[in-house]
Formats: C-alpha cells, sequence, structure tokens
C-alpha cells in the first residue's frame, strides 16, 4: 500500500515528507540534501514546493575590467593594499570557481562569459588570458572611439573608460542572445556558491510574484546604517532583502534590460549622482533583492558604505582565490 501511495503521489505532482526517517519517498531523498529540481520545482522546509513558471536556461556574464585603476573616482586603498591586478585576477578567478560549481550541478545550463579590458598592460593582461584558457570566456577590448561622440565631456580619462566600459556591456547584454544578464565589476570575491543559489533562487522568487526581478549578490553596510524598511524573502538556501540602490554588479533578464534601456543607456552617458542614479530608479517599479548573508565581497575600502559587508571571513576568501 505504501508503495502505491508514492506512485500516486508522484504521479500527481506530490512530494511526501516523511518526518520520522527524515526523509521524502517520493524525492527517494533525506531532507537534508538538495531537494529542489531546476526549472521544476523549489522545495524549502518548512514552507513546501514552488512551482517552477519562470525557467532560467542561459546566463551571460559580462565582466568590466580595469587591472591599472587602484579606485576609481576616490584616492584610497582597498582592503589589502595590493595592486589592482591582484583583485582582478582573485574576482575572475572567484567567479570561475562559481561557474564550475554551477555548471557541475546544472550541466544543461547555457553559461558564457565575456570580459570587457580597458587598456591592461601585456603582462596583465597575459596573466588573465592564462587563466581563463580553456574556459568558456573571451576577452573583448574596450572600444573608446565607438563612445567619444555619445559619452558627455568628463574631467578625466579615468571617469570617461568607467563609462564606456558600462555603455559596451550594457549594449552586449542588449544583443545577446540570453535569457539573464549577469553584469560584474572586477573587485568582487564571489562564493562557489555564489551562482548556484543565484540562478535557483530567482526561479523561485520570480515564480512566486509572477515577474522577473533583479538580484544584487552583495550585502552592503550601507544597508545597515539607516532605519529603511525592507522585505525579507525566502531563497534557494538563505533569506533575501528587497533594496532600492545597487552598485554596477547586478543580475536581470534580458526583458527588463530592454524594457528599461533608456535609463540604462542615461547611466552611461555623464557621471551622475549618485552614479547609478537611473539604475536606482528603476527599483521604484521593479523588485532588486540580494542575500543574507552576502554571496560577493566588494572589496574597496574598509571604511567604504558600499563595500565589506558583514559577518564574511574576508582573509579566507581573498587566500583561497590567490
Amino acid at each position: 500500500m505504501k508503495k502505491i501511495f508514492i506512485k500516486l503521489a508522484k504521479m500527481f505532482g506530490f512530494e511526501i515528507i516523511d518526518q520520522n526517517n527524515f526523509s521524502s519517498p517520493t524525492l527517494n531523498k533525506e531532507l537534508n540534501k538538495e531537494l529542489s529540481i531546476i526549472n521544476e520545482k523549489s522545495i524549502v522546509l518548512p514552507l513546501g514546493e514552488v512551482k517552477i513558471t519562470r525557467r532560467v536556461n542561459s546566463i551571460l556574464i559580462i565582466v568590466r575590467m580595469n587591472t591599472e585603476v587602484e579606485i576609481w573616482d576616490q584616492n584610497k586603498k582597498r582592503l589589502f593594499e595590493q595592486p589592482k591586478i591582484e583583485y582582478s585576477y582573485r574576482s575572475i578567478n572567484s567567479l570561475i570557481n562559481s561557474i564550475n560549481f554551477c555548471q557541475g550541478k546544472y550541466p544543461n545550463l547555457e553559461i558564457k562569459t565575456i570580459i570587457i579590458d580597458d587598456r591592461s598592460k601585456r603582462g596583465n593582461l597575459a596573466r588573465i588570458q592564462k587563466l581563463i584558457n580553456g574556459k568558456n570566456i573571451e576577452i573583448l577590448p574596450l572600444n573608446h572611439n565607438k563612445f567619444e561622440k555619445l559619452i558627455k565631456p568628463q574631467k578625466n580619462r579615468d571617469t570617461f573608460s568607467n563609462l564606456s566600459s558600462l555603455f559596451q556591456s550594457f549594449e552586449i547584454g542588449k544583443n545577446e542572445a540570453k535569457d539573464l544578464i549577469f553584469f560584474v565589476e572586477d573587485d568582487y570575491l564571489h562564493f562557489e556558491s555564489m551562482l548556484e543559489e543565484i540562478v535557483n533562487s530567482y526561479e523561485r522568487i520570480s515564480s512566486q510574484i509572477g515577474k522577473d526581478i533583479f538580484i544584487c549578490p552583495s550585502d552592503y553596510p550601507y544597508l545597515y546604517m539607516s532605519n529603511e524598511k525592507t522585505n525579507i524573502l525566502i531563497g534557494n538556501k538563505r533569506h533575501w532583502r528587497t533594496v532600492n540602490k545597487t552598485l554596477c554588479t547586478f543580475l536581470t533578464s534580458k526583458n527588463l534590460l530592454n524594457k528599461y534601456w533608456e535609463k540604462f543607456e542615461k547611466t552611461c552617458l555623464d557621471r551622475h549622482d549618485p552614479f547609478e542614479k537611473y539604475i536606482n530608479e528603476i527599483y521604484d517599479n521593479e523588485i532588486c533583492i540580494s542575500p543574507l548573508k552576502s554571496l560577493s565581497l566588494h572589496l574597496t575600502n574598509i571604511n567604504s558604505s558600499y563595500g565589506l559587508s558583514p559577518f564574511i571571513d574576508y582573509k579566507k576568501l581573498w587566500d583561497t582565490n590567490k
């Protein structure tokens, strides 16, 4: 009778929880194992199952890399006070590890990565090229000339380059036929589970609310410096909070990139205050979430309000990706 009941439950799409044995007979798994199935269902105890209606099929990751400028627009040192190439290298290395982890669990998920390089010296570029050899990653040079007449004149060349690389990354995302676009700056260290957690949480939360969303992988300290209201959501393996500000590292859908293209474009035409002014305006109408606790660490100066996420072993994450 038990076997028949299990078969019937499976037939009608139900899962059975045996709390006595701490297992699921229908899933044939212990309850402390991964219960969710990508593109099909998200299961979080004790909240039950969410049917996935918003499936993720492909991801384009666009990394903006500058291995020379220490901290753009600031005269400060980053945590650990190393040359910028060290941050770029470890950032990309951590991203590769996260991609490999995600791809190992979901081999049918298409992941493509593009690095937009802003005038790296030959030695730095060779070091990055060696790191990505054999991976589905290509390096494209930043096309400064293309944006000379589009971007307003800036006080210094670094600001123009930053706006140009952002513009080029947005254009690539708009023109590529991918489902999700992940815009990444080269001074973030990522936990191995970052991409897998983002994919699963994107599917779960988007399916629940019936719309595409934005995801920021970092839990910034500024979020705790004011009495700002937020909503807490359940993702795949952690809580997420709604936010109304991000930097330029975030994931969203191709649909939302097209929908708000005018704001993405305006972000790149001049140095605004704040820099992400028009991106942040999108969050007045769309949901953006960041993780609790952080999945990526922004390696800026230790006093930056947009820098180090709380409750992270910074040194361990830094050393792991050397």
